[in-house]
């Protein structure tokens, strides 16, 4: 009689524990959905930034948002396996980290370009797709090319893809531009060509109303270059292509569904999102 007891009683706590691990795992999940490390769910630390407007930037109470911010965690929300963790750095930081694996991948509207692929993995669906310009002060009408900035002060970020066009320029070009290297926000860039520190800089099509919303500054010449913008990766990784792999699929849905236009209009003002043409 007594090792029937016991054995209704292992039966009974046997349930019980059946029990809580399913009400854990419940438990473990965020308001997104998604399981914690806890559960058995792979950690990815994903890097970005916090100084560009409706990027990745604190908003004014304090969270981190914008549209790649907003994206990871929608990308996050549809592959259960793994738990995002947003951490933020110096944009020209975020490279070396994603080298020295303190970062698993780099969200900042990364634009893939032939010097960047030599170093990185880029996952294949892009996100959004942009064209740069050169920017100017709205009452200078001089400038139109990167020609006529020979000898002018140019501001952009250091380790962006626009600092690559102006490198590239110079290298053919004897260092015919004087390369300024911002060390603020993006927003900085109206501050700087306004006052007259610097005459110009490169940004991306959609990025001016963004950084430049009472309108001091104009688009000026032709498109200097266009490119994918996709989220950058350890290069000879396994597990890095594995990740990338799980995130076009990510985006695949996103786009199918719309969500990944609306966020494109919530954030940018119209959809940028359309794969080239």
């Amino acid at each position: 009689m007594r090792k029937s007891w016991l054995f209704v009683a292992t039966l009974l706590l046997t349930g019980v524990i059946a029990g809580c691990g399913t009400d854990e795992k419940t438990a473990n999940q965020d308001k997104e959905g998604t399981v914690n490390a806890s559960a058995g769910v792979k950690k990815i630390v994903v890097g970005t930034g916090t100084n560009f407007p409706k990027i990745c930037f604190i908003d004014e109470n304090g969270k981190l948002t914008g549209f790649d911010v907003e994206l990871v965690r929608e990308i996050d929300k549809r592959l259960p396996q793994y738990e995002f963790e947003l951490q933020t750095q110096e944009f020209a930081n975020l490279l070396l980290s994603l080298e020295t694996k303190k970062i698993d991948f780099v969200a900042h509207e990364m634009e893939k370009n032939p010097e960047r692929e030599k170093k990185y993995l880029f996952n294949k669906e892009p996100y959004a797709h942009w064209r740069n310009k050169i920017i100017v002060a709205k009452d200078n009408n001089s400038i139109q090319s990167l020609d006529d900035l020979k000898g002018k002060k140019v501001l952009t970020g250091a380790t962006s893809a626009e600092a690559q066009i102006l490198e590239n320029y110079n290298k053919a070009n004897n260092n015919a531009i004087n390369i300024v290297y911002q060390s603020g926000a993006a927003k900085d860039a109206v501050n700087q060509i306004t006052n007259g520190r610097v005459e110009a800089t490169i940004g991306a099509d959609f990025s001016l109303p963004l950084i430049d919303p009472q309108g001091k500054l104009k688009i000026t010449g032709d498109d200097l270059s266009e490119a994918d913008i996709l989220f950058v990766f350890r290069k000879d990784d396994p597990e890095s292509q594995k990740l990338a792999d799980d995130i076009d699929g990510a985006i695949k849905q996103l786009k199918s569904d719309g969500t990944l236009g609306e966020l494109s209009k919530q954030w940018l003002g119209s959809d940028f999102t359309a794969d080239k043409k």
